[in-house]
C-alpha cells in the first residue's frame, strides 16, 4: 500500500518507464493529474496501454480536495501521474509533503520534462539562470517578473527558459506569439530595451512530441510564426558559446 508519484514523459502513452508502468498495472486507483500540464494524446489511449481506468485530477482535486488521493493508499495502491517529472510543479510537492505528514508510504518514478529535454536545443544546460513562467494577462493582473527574470540572467549571459501559461480548464494554452506579445506590452511600459524587435529568440512547441517544432529567429520574425498546436515554451538565449551558436543556427 503506497502512493506512487510517477513521470509520463512529454510525447505519448509509450514515454513511460518500465518501473512506471508495471507499478501502475498493479495500482487498484490510478489518477491523472490534468492541469499543469498537457500530454499529446487523449486519456482513452493511456487507459488502453495501461489496461486501467483513469481518474482525471484537476486542481480543485489535488490541492482542495487531496484527501480523495491520499487516503485510498493507505490500504491500496495509488498511482498519480504526472505529464513530464513528478516535481515539475510545487504542487506535486505539496501532496508529497501531505503523504508524508500522514506517514502514507510513497514513491517517486522520475522521467524526461521540459527542463532536461529542453537541452535538445543546444545551449548548455548549466548556462540557463532562473526559470520563469509568463501568464495570461487579465483585469487588475499584469505581472511584469517574467521581464524582471529575462533582464536578471542577461547581466549574467544566462539563458532563460520561459514557460507559457496553461488555463486547462478553459481550454487555453498561451501560444508563443502571445508569450511575446505580453513581452513586448512590458518593454512598452518599462522602455528599458530588454525586449527589442532584434532580440533573439527561440521558440518551442511539443516538445518531445513526433511533431515538435523548434523555431530560432528575432521577436521580429518568431511573433509571425505559426507554431501549431500547444503546448509551447520560449527561450532568450544569453551569452553563447561557439558550439551553442552552431546548435541553434541549424533552427533558424
Amino acid at each position: 500500500m503506497a502512493l506512487f508519484m510517477i513521470g509520463l514523459g512529454l510525447g505519448d502513452e509509450k514515454d513511460v518507464t518500465v518501473k512506471g508502468l508495471e507499478v501502475i498495472k498493479k495500482s487498484e486507483l490510478v489518477f491523472l493529474e490534468s492541469y499543469t500540464s498537457l500530454l499529446g494524446i487523449e486519456k482513452e489511449k493511456l487507459e488502453k496501454f495501461y489496461n486501467k481506468k483513469i481518474i482525471l485530477a484537476d486542481r480543485k482535486l489535488v490541492e482542495k480536495e487531496a484527501e480523495k488521493i491520499l487516503e485510498p493508499a493507505k490500504d491500496k495502491d495509488v498511482a498519480f501521474l504526472v505529464v513530464g517529472d513528478p516535481f515539475g510543479a510545487t504542487t506535486h510537492t505539496d501532496l508529497f509533503l501531505r503523504a508524508k505528514e500522514k506517514n502514507i508510504p510513497i514513491q517517486i518514478i522520475h522521467n524526461a520534462s521540459i527542463m532536461n529535454a529542453i537541452g535538445e536545443i543546444g545551449l548548455e544546460l548549466y548556462k540557463y539562470g532562473k526559470t520563469t513562467s509568463i501568464p495570461y494577462w487579465e483585469a487588475s493582473f499584469e505581472p511584469e517578473t517574467p521581464y524582471d527574470v529575462i533582464k536578471m540572467n542577461q547581466a549574467s549571459g544566462l539563458h532563460t527558459l520561459c514557460l507559457l501559461d496553461i488555463k486547462a480548464d478553459e481550454q487555453r494554452f498561451m501560444t508563443v506569439k502571445e508569450g511575446i506579445d505580453i513581452l513586448k506590452k512590458i518593454e512598452d511600459k518599462r522602455k528599458e530595451k530588454i525586449i527589442t524587435q532584434d532580440l533573439l529568440v527561440i521558440g518551442v512547441a511539443r516538445l518531445g512530441q513526433d511533431d515538435q517544432m523548434i523555431k530560432v529567429g528575432s521577436v521580429k520574425e518568431l511573433e509571425n510564426v505559426d507554431f501549431g498546436a500547444p503546448l509551447h515554451s520560449l527561450i532568450i538565449p544569453g551569452e553563447l558559446q561557439v558550439v551553442e551558436e552552431e546548435a541553434i543556427e541549424i533552427r533558424k
